[in-house]
Formats: C-alpha cells, sequence, structure tokens
C-alpha cells in the first residue's frame, strides 16, 4: 500500500477512490509532487495513446497552432505516462505529445507513473469529459465501455464523474442511431440538441430522412421537436420540449463560461454555476475575486 502512495502522489488513492473524481486534481497532484529527478526525457515514438482513451477525432488546426507554440517556447508542462511492456502509455498529454511530433521533436519531458487498468480508465475518461474534448458519440461510447467494464450503474457512474443521470441516459441513447447519423455527429454537422430528438424516434429510415432534412434545410431544434412530436410518429421516448433563450443570454451565458472555464446557466433570474469538486469550486471562487475567511 505504501508503494502504491507513492508511485501515484500525495492524496491520490483518496482521490481515485472518492465518489465524485477531478482529473484537474489528480493531475494538479501528480505535477506538483513531482522533484526535476521525477522529470524525464523520453523518446515520442515509444509513447502510445492510453488504451483506453475515447477520443478519436482532434481538431488539426488546434494541434497546428500547438505544434507553432511549442516550436517558439517548448513543451510548458510535462506528460505523464505509465511504464508498459514495450514503451509508454499515455496518462495525460496526448495533445501535447502529437504537437510536439508535429513540430519535429523527437523526445519529450515526462513523469513517469504507475497505475492500474481501472486508473487509466478512469483517468481517460475524466481528462476528457471535463475539458469538454470529446464529440457527443465518443462521450457516450467511453461511458459504455466503462459501464461494460465495471458493472456500474448509471446512477453511479453519473456520482462519480459529476454528470446527471439525465446526462448519461441522453447521450447513451445517441448510440442507437444509425451510424450515418452517428458520422454525421462526430463530423460536427449534426448538434447533440438535434440527435437527441432523433434518438428517441423509433422508425430508421425516418430518422435517416429528418437528419439530412435538419442539413439541407437548416432546421433548428424547435422546429425539429414540432415535426417529431406529431402524433403519427412512432416514439422510443416522448419528446420533451427544450426552453429557448434570448441571444442576448446565450451571450451572456458564453461570456461567464469564457471567464470561469465551466458551463454556465442562466434561467428564471438566477445564474447557475456547477462544479466538479471542492477544489474546483475553491478555483472557481478565486477567479470571482471572492475570499473565503479562513481559507
Amino acid at each position: 500500500m505504501e508503494n502504491k502512495r507513492k508511485a501515484l502522489g500525495k492524496g491520490l488513492e483518496q482521490l481515485f477512490n472518492s465518489d465524485s473524481m477531478d482529473f484537474s486534481v489528480i493531475e494538479k497532484d501528480i505535477i506538483e509532487h513531482a522533484t526535476l529527478n521525477d522529470i524525464v526525457e523520453i523518446p515520442i515514438d515509444e509513447i502510445r495513446s492510453n488504451p483506453y482513451q475515447p477520443r478519436q477525432h482532434f481538431d488539426e488546426t488546434a494541434l497546428a497552432e500547438l505544434a507553432s507554440s511549442i516550436k517558439e517556447h517548448g513543451v510548458l508542462q510535462p506528460i505523464i505516462v505509465k511504464k508498459s511492456i514495450k514503451g509508454y502509455e499515455l496518462v495525460a498529454g496526448e495533445r501535447r505529445t502529437k504537437a510536439s511530433k508535429l513540430a519535429g521533436l523527437t523526445t519529450i519531458p515526462a513523469i513517469i507513473k504507475e497505475f492500474s487498468d481501472q486508473e487509466m480508465m478512469d483517468i481517460a475518461l475524466l481528462e476528457n469529459i471535463q475539458r469538454e474534448d470529446l464529440t457527443p458519440i465518443e462521450i457516450a461510447n467511453a461511458f459504455k465501455k466503462y459501464l461494460d467494464s465495471t458493472g456500474f450503474t448509471q446512477e453511479e457512474l453519473s456520482k462519480k464523474f459529476g454528470k446527471s443521470r439525465s446526462y448519461i441516459t441522453n447521450l447513451l441513447g445517441l448510440l442507437s442511431l444509425p451510424k450515418s447519423v452517428r458520422d454525421l455527429i462526430n463530423q460536427g454537422k449534426l448538434s447533440q440538441s438535434h440527435a437527441r430528438i432523433l434518438s428517441k424516434l423509433e422508425d430508421q429510415a425516418l430518422i435517416l430522412t429528418l437528419s439530412d432534412k435538419i442539413i439541407t434545410d437548416d432546421i433548428s431544434v424547435r422546429e425539429l421537436e414540432k415535426l417529431a412530436s406529431s402524433e403519427n410518429i412512432i416514439k422510443k421516448k416522448p419528446i420533451i420540449r427544450t426552453k429557448y433563450k434570448s441571444p442576448r443570454i446565450s451571450v451572456f451565458e458564453n461570456t461567464l463560461r469564457d471567464v470561469i472555464g465551466t458551463k454556465v446557466n442562466i434561467s428564471n433570474n438566477k445564474i447557475t454555476i456547477p462544479f466538479d469538486s471542492e477544489a474546483d469550486l475553491v478555483r472557481i471562487l478565486e477567479i470571482l475575486n471572492i475570499n473565503i475567511e479562513g481559507e
């Protein structure tokens, strides 16, 4: 047990076993407790992706921009890897690794730690869903794989990763859509809101027809809800009409999100700011310049 604590870092064992984990806290703990001797240069060609990494699509433009920054400033934060039989498995820092290779680097600074398969799975999913780097289909596949591998219930999964039960249920529902429709979601041509409505329909042919219509006729979510709510259309689940906000409120929400770094909801004269953990709440309060006496 003592070796496990030393391998992971102070407090990480508790973080992994907590009901709600925060990837930023885990990554920060590892980096803050790393000494200069813990950070080593390793060959990029010997690094492979976390086998549990759900992300399949990377923004090529963003990678090129990061590669340009790395050429000028170097890699500012080490990646985290696990030693494997052949080389290393990425724990955190896949974008930095890909961009470094794109920048022409042959080695990259890394912290080598020991992780179990369960922890590798937790980290891969956490890094992406908490930083919103995945497409809805990738997140849905990741959640399904996690449920299948662990035997967790959706309720247990929602608590562990700080997501609502309905959020997970709606995402998993997207996997019932035809592959061509799922491809459109991955390509960003079909929004998650549109896809959620389509996933509640029974007729696969109708789903394909409506997905094409959404793109060719630029159908809004509200218009699709009206079409899908027709009584002669068979549904797996009832269509719940979405409440719409004025463009001005959406601007306010997006501005707050950019400042705070998390999604903000404004409705019924209230501002709701969700957080993943106590550490995340402290981070938000610091950004808002709110000082809690005694902290």
